[in-house]
């Protein structure tokens, strides 16, 4: 445990993620290159990124059941292969359908990465250091974001959308290549919970213990946390932060990839803050989240009520956003923490699957709600102008909302939970700090 073949195995499996991270959001830097090249529409368009979420959403659950099973190390190495095939397709595809089709398998190509991920690394690391493990690996993932903001864009100008995405296919053969010849699941000795004796997918004895799974509170936390915290920036990085920012806002293309850049930054400079702050106050973890959530809320409801947001107010926004991409590792710990080993697969698959539900909703409403602003405002009115883009993204504050009434109502759950079975009592927040002042 936490020795140097630990931080190998660390090391080939970040650079997994950080892959499918690449894979997952070239399109947000090249959707409206897609737009012209498939001659798509709002709803047309919103398609090539809502169905990869809606698979990387459907299959969590079976792929945290599966690397329960049979171990998360060739969940990894599958997914990268198949991330490949996936973004093969989408660079020759002649029309749209072919390229949701490929985006479709990026989509399950990458939902065998993360969750497994999280799934080995308690099997090699120990103590405090886990927590903030999570938010390396997410750190790792904002960097892979970055290489599609940076040298993807780059290449997609500079040589076109076949080198561009075939460039980005490639990797996905290194990624698989390491995890083949150097991923452990565990160190040799390690006693792990036979894997062999956990049943496959689809039997009534994994549905049992699924159930047991999704209904402690704690990992119904996590769920909703991510949820939260997470799809505000999937959503604007991964598919319409680009239209909003050319066409709405009317930054150059090269303007919007240093926005983006400065998210990811943003986000890699606050998420071992996170990290330290998960880890040494753990009962005020989802204090974290809350704030998280409702700073987006707040800002975004500024924003759309500005006809012309300066900029301050607009970069503001972007590192509430970039904020929310690391907070939503802190879900994680809610399932490490409130999860037996052998179904910490599944919890993370359930957790994993609360941003990308909220992602892929609310990037086909956006899609959709794009397209019927459009008609009633009628064809003199461009489809991405920022009135337009006013009222689509409105749509947001219905699963922010959500998601903030969930946290509290399940956060009374788990700590009633750690009251009864545990003698824990975790007072409210400004009682605690309160009684620190008094001291």
């Amino acid at each position: 445990m936490n020795s140097r073949r630990s931080w190998l195995i660390f090391g080939i499996a970040t650079f997994a993620y950080l892959t499918a991270t690449l894979h997952r959001s070239t399109l947000g830097i090249a959707a409206t290159t897609a737009a012209d090249r498939f001659d798509a529409g709002a709803s047309a368009l919103s398609t090539l990124g809502m169905l990869q979420l809606a698979v990387y959403a459907a299959m969590q659950i079976p792929v945290g059941l599966l690397a329960d099973r049979f171990g998360p190390r060739a969940l990894i190495a599958i997914g990268a292969i198949v991330m490949t095939l996936g973004q093969a397709l989408v660079t020759f595809a002649p029309e749209l359908w072919v390229a949701v089709i490929g985006r479709m398998f990026v989509g399950i190509g990458d939902a065998a990465t993360f969750i497994c991920i999280m799934r080995l690394l308690p099997n090699w690391f120990r103590g405090r250091l886990l927590p903030q493990l999570s938010q390396l690996v997410g750190i790792v993932g904002l960097i892979g974001q970055l290489l599609s903001a940076i040298p993807f864009a780059w290449i997609l100008t500079q040589h076109g959308w076949e080198w561009a995405f075939g460039s980005v296919s490639m990797l996905g053969v290194v990624a698989f290549v390491l995890c083949v010849l150097f991923l452990a699941d565990a160190p040799a000795g390690h006693t792990l919970p036979p894997t062999n004796t956990i049943e496959l997918p689809g039997t009534g004895a994994t549905w049992k213990r699924f159930k047991r799974t999704l209904l402690r509170p704690g990992t119904q936390l996590g769920f909703w946390s991510h949820f939260s915290t997470q799809f505000a920036g999937t959503v604007f990085l991964l598919m319409w932060g680009q239209p909003v920012l050319t066409a709405g806002l009317g930054f150059t293309l090269e303007q919007t990839s240093l926005i983006f850049t400065g998210i990811i930054i943003a986000g890699g400079i606050c998420g071992p803050v996170l990290g330290m702050l998960a880890s040494r106050f753990p009962m005020r973890r989802s204090s974290v989240i809350l704030a998280i959530a409702w700073q987006i809320v707040v800002l975004w409801a500024v924003v759309l009520a500005v006809p012309e947001p300066p900029f301050w107010l607009l970069a503001w926004l972007f590192v509430a956003m970039a904020i929310g991409m690391p907070g939503s590792m802190i879900s994680f710990d809610f399932a490490r923490t409130f999860n037996p080993v052998r179904s910490l697969g599944a919890a993370n698959g359930i957790v994993n699957m609360g941003g990308f539900i909220a992602s892929f909703t609310t990037v086909g409403a956006i899609g959709l709600l794009l397209d019927i602003t459009s008609r009633i405002r009628g064809p003199e009115v461009g489809l991405y102008d920022w009135d337009s883009f006013r009222i689509a993204l409105s749509f947001q504050f219905l699963p922010l909302l959500l998601g903030i009434t969930m946290i509290i109502i399940t956060r009374r759950r788990t700590r009633a939970t750690l009251r009864e079975e545990e003698g824990v009592t975790v007072a409210p927040l400004w009682t605690a700090l309160a009684r620190r002042l008094r001291k």
